[in-house]
C-alpha cells in the first residue's frame, strides 16, 4: 500500500504540473483533415473507479491523440492489469480459495457493441480479449477454457498470474480459510473506466480478478452488461465497483443510465441506484458498492454506500482524485 500511495501521489503531482487547460485547445479533428476542435469544455474526459492516476493518464493520452474512446478505455485498463502491485486486477490479482487467479472483463463501445470474458485464467489483458470477442466473433461472452483458447488463437500468451506475494497471502489465508470481504480493501483496485473522446462519443470497460478467495468459478458483476457496465451513446454511461452480487441483483449500471434518461444528473442517478440496494436491506452495513457515471453533456457523478471510495478523473485539462458523497454520510 505504501508503494502504491507513493506512485499515485507522484503521478498526480507530475501530471498536475504537466497538464493545463491549454492541452484541450490543441485537440482538433474533422472528416477532411482528420482534425477538429471540440467546442464542449466538458470533454474529452476519462473517469475511473478508485485512485488509478496511471491508468487514467494513459487513457487521457490516447484520446488527446485523437483516438476513439474505446481505445482509451482498453489501453487505460491494461495499465492496471499489468501492474503486479494491484491485487485485484490481472497479473498479481489475489486468487480464489483453491489458489487460481481467474479474471472477468467487459468492454462496450459507442455503437452498443459489447464483448466479455468470464473465468479467464493465465491471460493478463482480459479486457483486450473481451474486445477481441466483440470484434472477431459472432458472440458477446466467452467463458473459462473456451475464452483462454480463443485468446491464444488471437495471439495472447499464457502467463502465471499468481505472484510470490499473492501466493504467500493465499497460503496465509488458508490457515483460517475465513471468507469475509473487507470494505474498500478487496475491491479497491477493480477498475471500471468510462471515456468520452473529442467527438463526444462514449465507451466503457471493466476488468477485475474478483473478490479474493472466492469460490472457484465465481463470477461477479464486472463482465456482465447492464450490471458492472452499461453505455448508451445517446444518454450516458455507468460502471460499478464493490460486491458484485449486490450490483447484479439490481442491474446497477443499466439502472443508472436509465435514470439519467429520465432526467436525473449522473450523481442523482448513482445515488438512486445505491438507494435501491440499501432500501431492500436497510440494516446491512458490511459491504461496499459504488457507481460512477457520465452523461452525454460530459457531466459526471458518483455515489457509494460507505466512505473510502474515490474516483480518478481527467477533465478540462486536469487529472485529480475525488471522494464522492456516500449513503452513510
Amino acid at each position: 500500500m505504501n508503494r502504491r500511495k507513493f506512485i499515485s501521489k507522484s503521478a498526480l503531482s507530475s501530471l498536475g504540473l504537466a497538464i493545463g487547460t491549454s492541452v484541450l485547445a490543441n485537440v482538433t479533428r474533422d472528416s477532411k483533415s482528420n482534425k477538429r476542435q471540440s467546442n464542449n469544455v466538458n470533454y474529452p474526459l476519462v473517469i475511473a473507479t478508485w485512485n488509478v492516476p496511471n491508468a487514467v493518464a494513459k487513457a487521457r493520452d490516447v484520446i488527446l491523440a485523437g483516438a476513439p474512446a474505446i481505445d482509451a478505455v482498453e489501453q487505460g485498463c491494461n495499465v492496471e492489469e499489468e501492474d503486479p502491485s494491484n491485487s485485484s486486477v490481472g497479473y498479481g490479482g489475489l486468487p480464489d480459495r483453491d489458489g487460481h487467479v481467474s479474471l472477468d472483463a467487459c468492454i462496450m463501445d459507442d455503437k452498443g457493441n459489447y464483448g466479455a470474458v468470464v473465468f479467464l485464467e493465465e491471460i493478463v489483458n482480459a479486457i483486450s480479449v473481451a474486445r477481441k470477442v466483440m470484434e472477431k466473433t459472432p458472440h458477446v461472452l466467452l467463458a473459462g477454457e473456451g475464452a483462454k483458447q480463443f485468446a491464444e488463437a488471437q495471439g495472447f500468451k499464457r502467463q502465471n498470474l499468481l505472484t510470490e506475494e499473492t501466493k504467500n497471502a493465499w497460503k496465509d489465508w488458508l490457515k483460517k480459510s475465513e471468507y469475509k470481504p473487507i470494505i474498500n480493501i478487496e475491491n479497491h483496485d477493480t477498475i471500471g473506466m468510462l471515456a468520452m473522446d473529442i467527438r463526444g462519443n462514449l465507451s466503457g470497460g471493466c476488468t477485475t480478478s474478483g473478490l479474493a478467495y472466492k469460490m472457484h468459478g465465481r463470477v461477479g458483476d464486472s463482465p456482465i452488461i447492464g450490471s458492472g457496465l452499461y453505455v448508451d451513446n445517446e444518454i450516458g454511461a455507468a460502471t460499478a465497483t464493490g460486491v458484485g452480487e449486490e450490483v447484479l441483483k439490481t442491474v446497477g449500471a443499466y439502472l443508472v443510465v436509465e435514470l439519467m434518461r429520465q432526467g436525473k444528473t449522473p450523481e442523482q442517478a448513482c445515488k438512486e441506484a445505491i438507494g435501491r440496494i440499501m432500501k431492500k436491506q436497510p440494516e446491512r452495513r458490511d459491504f461496499q458498492v459504488a457507481y460512477i457515471a457520465v452523461n452525454k453533456k460530459g457531466e459526471v457523478g458518483a455515489f457509494s454506500i460507505h466512505p473510502g471510495f474515490s474516483y480518478t478523473i481527467f477533465q478540462q485539462g486536469k487529472l485529480k482524485n475525488i471522494k464522492p458523497a456516500h449513503w452513510f454520510d
